[in-house]
C-alpha cells in the first residue's frame, strides 16, 4: 500500500460513510440548472465523423466532434457494433486525467452506440484559455458562479445526449451514462435535470458534499480547490454550492449504480457515499475497496461491478 501524510479511508467505518449528508440547496438552484438544460437543448450539435479503420472487440472505431454550448467543440470518439442492431445508447465521461481512447471493456459492445467524450478543456476538446491540467481547470473560473467551468462540462453531457440522438433517432428512450471520478460528479449535476437519459451509474464520483470535501487532505484536484478556497473563501464556497454532486443527486429520479470506495487519496470517501446517501430514486451500490491506486483485489472487484453493470443495463 502506498504511503500517505494522512488516511485515505478518513477514518470513517462503512456505517459512517452510509450516514454522510448533503449540504444545503442554494435557493435559486433548481431554476438555474433548468435555464442552463433549456439552453442545452437548443444548441444544434452538428456531429461530425470519420472512420478510424479500427475494428476492436466486435466495436467500429470513429472519431467524432460536435458542437456543445459556448460555441465549445467536445470531441472523442462513437464506437458501434462491427454486426448487429444498434438497441441503446451510452454516453461515457472520464476522470480528471482524460481518457487517450475508448473503454473497450464494457460489457454492451453487441449492441450499443458508445459516445466516449472528452469534456471541454481536457485531453481533445482544447477550449481556449482553459488549462488541460487538473489543478488548473478545476479552478476556472470558479470565482464566477454562473460561469465556472463545471457549467460547460455538465452542459456538454446534456449535449452529448442531443449528439447520441440526432445521429440515432431510435435511441430515444434507451439512453444510459456513465461516470468515473470527475465525470461522476459531473454527471450526477446532469443526470438530475435531463428526462431523456433512462439508467445513469458513476464510479468513484467526485464532487459529493463540498464543504467536507474542503476540511479533507486530498491529492486530488481539491487540493487546488483548497488552496484558493483559503485565500478566497466566500467566492468559492458560493460557486461550489451550485456544483455539488450530492445535491444534485436529490434531484435525480431515475435508476442509478454507485461504486463507491472506503479508501481512495484523490476523492475523499465521505463525498463519494454523500452523492450515493443522497439519491432518493432506485439505486445500487457496490462497495469498492478503494479508489485511484492499484491493489490486490482490483480485478475481481473490476470483474463483479462490471457482471452488475451488465444486468443493471439491461432493460434501457
Amino acid at each position: 500500500m502506498p504511503h500517505f501524510d494522512f488516511d485515505p479511508s478518513y477514518g470513517y467505518t462503512l456505517d459512517q460513510l452510509l450516514r454522510v449528508k448533503s449540504p444545503e440547496t442554494p435557493d435559486d438552484y433548481e431554476s438555474f440548472w433548468r435555464h442552463k438544460l433549456s439552453e442545452s437543448l437548443s444548441v444544434a450539435p452538428h456531429p461530425e465523423l470519420i472512420d478510424t479503420g479500427i475494428t476492436r472487440d466486435n466495436l467500429r472505431v470513429f472519431k467524432i466532434a460536435f458542437r456543445s454550448t459556448d460555441n465549445a467543440t467536445v470531441k472523442g470518439w462513437l464506437c458501434l457494433p462491427a454486426s448487429g442492431e444498434i438497441k441503446r445508447g451510452f454516453v461515457i465521461g472520464h476522470g480528471y486525467g482524460g481518457r487517450s481512447e475508448p473503454d473497450f471493456h464494457l460489457p454492451f459492445n453487441h449492441d450499443s452506440a458508445l459516445l466516449f467524450i472528452c469534456h471541454r478543456g481536457l485531453s481533445l476538446s482544447h477550449y481556449p484559455g482553459v488549462s488541460s491540467q487538473p489543478h488548473w481547470h478545476v479552478l476556472h473560473d470558479i470565482d464566477k458562479p454562473k460561469q465556472y467551468i463545471f457549467r460547460g462540462c455538465v452542459e456538454d453531457i446534456w449535449t452529448s445526449v442531443s449528439c447520441l440522438l440526432r445521429l440515432f433517432p431510435h435511441l430515444s428512450g434507451h439512453i444510459g451514462l456513465l461516470g468515473i471520478s470527475f465525470s461522476g460528479g459531473i454527471g450526477a449535476m446532469a443526470l438530475a435535470w435531463d428526462s431523456r437519459i433512462k439508467k445513469a451509474h458513476f464510479n468513484v464520483p467526485s464532487f459529493g458534499n463540498h464543504l467536507l470535501r474542503l476540511a479533507l487532505k486530498t491529492t486530488g484536484s481539491g487540493a487546488a480547490v483548497q488552496l484558493y478556497c483559503r485565500k478566497h473563501p466566500e467566492a468559492v464556497l458560493t460557486t461550489l454550492s451550485y456544483y455539488d454532486a450530492a445535491i444534485a443527486a436529490r434531484y435525480i429520479n431515475v435508476p442509478v449504480h454507485i461504486a463507491a470506495a472506503r479508501f481512495d487519496p484523490m476523492v475523499a470517501p465521505p463525498g463519494q457515499f454523500a452523492v450515493y446517501n443522497a439519491l432518493n430514486c432506485e439505486k445500487q451500490l457496490y462497495v469498492l475497496t478503494a479508489g485511484h491506486y492499484e491493489y490486490p483485489e482490483q480485478q475481481q472487484e473490476s470483474r463483479l461491478l462490471l457482471n452488475e453493470l451488465s444486468e443493471f443495463f439491461a432493460d434501457i
